[in-house]
Formats: structure tokens, C-alpha cells, sequence
């Protein structure tokens, strides 16, 4: 870049310098001396000003151009560190500026792209994987009967329902897959309305009662809520949440029980599920909502469980503008929670029409 700049320059300057002198040559005043000395000094000043112009106004920049250019074709994005957010009127530096923006998106892509496509791999992975268990279960005790052993009367009974199990297995993790896919495309629509949130819990517990009873768990209140609260929320969708997060509460819980507990704050109502399990290390804590992923993954195959019931979780509160967190140590429980909007009774929101009602009949008879 020095070389070329200079090479500009002395060009330049030299024919700058050689107008001038032809143009005062022809002045019959002019004496050798003062062409001399006028051409060296047009040749001096053009030079100066066109090296200095061109190396660090044009070819500055164009190298740093280049140079930008060249890591990119070598998919080196270093250089991003270096990015400058300011404006300029120097239209080579915007053009750096804007190959600097089109470095970094296409860094980000990049990235974006490597992530889903690991994502990609691990979730056909998993999806053959669990797909796969129920089937070859079922497989496996129906070509069982299929051999002879539908001749005997237990066997075929004990082997039949083994393979429904399976097949309920399946079932369940396909219209799992399902609800995730709908939810994550839009196709299922929150219906939010005002109800309250005591009763659906209330409903869990008694849905869950049995499973944790064979366990010997307990699933309960952490205390008594006399008085109804009301929340803003899809109803039905609530209710899954707090199945699932219940449901894998009494999975991991060995003894103990589990507690559903709301905490009301400012316009918030904090709804939290505590288990006294076995915990979740630290490490997984970030990865827990992810599809098919388990702290544990031969214990939790024992367990039973689709796999995605804390993803359904996640996405069903990120539908309603809010996140599930967790707060767990191991080997003393794990707790979940996530907020909604204080909502309004029926009786509340009758009053809250009327009294608009009545202030628009008020307006209206000013308007009179």
C-alpha cells in the first residue's frame, strides 16, 4: 500500500509540475530560475498533499477493507472484537463499517446455524432412541405370541398388556411431540380468561394422588388458602403445568412429599411446586428444559416419562410472557416456579362493568 500511494503521488506531482513550468514558460517574464524554482516547489506541495490523501484517507481504509475481507474468506471473525459502533462521513469507513455489521451477522448466522444443526442431530437422536424402546417392546412381545406362546392363556394376557403399555408409551410421547410442535408454530392459542388458580392446583392434587400414594409421598398445600386467587391465564395450559411439574416432582422424590404454593406480590401471583427429591446438580440446571434431556438418563428411563414434560413446561409459559425458574440442591429437592398476572373474580369484574356503564351514562348526559 506505501509503494502504490507513492507511486500515485510522484506521478501526480510530476505532471503538476511540469503544467506549471510549460504554463510559465510561456510569460515573457519568466526566467529559468523561477520556472525551477516553481516546479519543484508545484512537485513538493502536490506530492505531499497526494501521498498523505491517498495513504490515510484511501488506501488506509481500503486495506483495512481487504484485510476484513480476507478473514472472512478464511472464516476467521476475530476481528469482530474490533468493531466500532461510531458514524462516520467518510464514505471508505462506512463501507468498513458496514462490511464490520456484515461480518458479524454472518458470524452469527454461522454460529445460529452450528447450534441448530448439533441441535438437529442430538434431537433425531433422542426422538429414534425413544421411539424406538416402545416399539421394539412391543415388537418384541407380539412376535413372542406370534412363536406360540399365544397357546398359553397367562402368557398371552401378561405379554398383551405389556405390549398396550408400550403402545400407550408411544402414544404419549407422539402427542407430546405434537403439543411441543403446535405451541412452538402457533397453532395453539392461549385462551387467557380470569379463573382461580387454588382450584386447579386442588384438581392436580387429586389427579396425582393416587400416583404418589404409591409411593408413599404426600402431594398438598404448604398451607391452607381459605380465600380464592385469581390469576390471568389459559386455564387448561396452567393446569398441564402444574400436572407435569407435579408429576416430575414425585418421579425424583424418594420420600417426603410434594407442596404447591402461591405467593402473592404486587400484580404478580408466584406459583411454586417444592419436592424434597433427589435434587439436580448444578451443572444440569441450564439444560433441564431441553427435549429428552435427563440428569439421570438410566434412572429416569425406570421412572417412566416422556422425556418432555419440562420442555412443554417451558414453552407453555413463554406463551404467557413468563419463565419457569428452579431453584434445587442435591439430595434435599428442587423447587420450580414462574409468575402470573393477578386476575379478577367474577364479582369484580361485574362491578368493574357497571361502574363503567355508569360512566358513560354520566358523559352522556354532560353531552346532553
Amino acid at each position: 500500500m506505501y509503494f502504490k500511494s507513492r507511486v500515485v503521488a510522484l506521478v501526480l506531482a510530476a505532471l503538476v509540475a511540469i503544467v506549471t513550468t510549460a504554463f510559465l514558460s510561456l510569460l515573457p517574464d519568466s526566467t529559468p530560475t523561477v520556472m525551477l524554482v516553481a516546479g519543484l516547489l508545484s512537485f513538493a506541495v502536490t506530492y505531499l498533499l497526494v501521498y498523505v490523501t491517498f495513504e490515510f484517507l484511501v488506501m488506509k481504509e481500503i486495506g483495512e477493507i481487504y484485510n476484513v475481507l480476507n478473514k472472512m474468506r478464511k472464516k476467521d471473525f476475530s476481528f469482530i472484537e474490533e468493531y466500532d459502533n461510531g458514524n462516520s462521513n467518510h464514505p471508505l469507513k462506512r463501507i468498513n463499517q458496514e462490511i464490520y455489521k456484515y461480518g458479524i451477522n454472518r458470524h452469527r448466522e454461522i454460529e445460529d446455524l452450528k447450534k441448530l444443526e448439533a441441535f438437529r442431530r442430538e434431537f433425531l437422536a433422542d426422538v429414534s432412541h425413544e421411539l424406538k424402546t416402545p416399539v421394539f417392546a412391543a415388537q418384541g412381545f407380539v412376535h413372542t405370541l406370534l412363536d406360540g406362546a399365544i397357546d398359553d392363556k397367562k402368557i398371552r394376557k401378561k405379554f398383551l398388556k405389556r405390549a398396550a403399555k408400550s403402545l400407550d408409551n408411544l402414544d404419549s410421547l407422539i402427542q407430546d411431540l405434537l403439543t411441543l410442535s403446535q405451541i412452538e408454530t402457533g397453532e395453539i392459542k392461549m385462551h387467557f380468561e380470569h379463573f382461580n388458580i387454588v382450584s386447579i392446583a386442588e384438581e392436580v392434587i387429586d389427579q396425582m394422588e393416587s400416583k404418589a400414594e404409591d409411593k408413599n409421598l404426600t402431594v398438598r398445600f404448604d398451607s391452607a388458602y381459605e380465600t380464592p386467587i385469581f390469576v390471568h391465564a389459559d386455564a387448561d395450559r396452567i393446569y398441564r403445568v402444574l400436572t407435569n411439574l407435579v408429576s416430575n416432582a414425585i418421579k425424583y422424590t424418594l420420600e417426603g412429599g410434594v407442596q404447591i404454593g402461591f405467593e402473592v406480590k404486587s400484580e404478580k401471583v408466584l406459583v411454586y411446586v417444592k419436592d424434597t427429591g433427589v435434587g439436580i446438580p448444578p451443572e444440569h440446571l441450564t439444560r433441564i428444559f431441553e427435549r429428552f434431556f435427563r440428569v439421570e438418563k438410566s434412572r429416569s428411563k425406570e421412572m417412566g416419562g416422556t422425556g418432555l414434560g419440562l420442555a412443554i413446561v417451558k414453552h407453555i409459559l413463554e406463551a404467557h410472557n413468563t419463565k419457569v425458574s428452579v431453584i434445587s440442591t442435591v439430595g434435599k429437592g428442587s423447587t420450580f416456579s414462574f409468575k402470573l398476572p393477578i386476575g379478577q373474580s367474577a364479582e369484580e369484574m361485574e362491578e368493574e362493568l357497571e361502574e363503567e356503564r355508569l360512566e358513560l351514562e354520566s358523559l352522556g348526559e354532560d353531552n346532553r
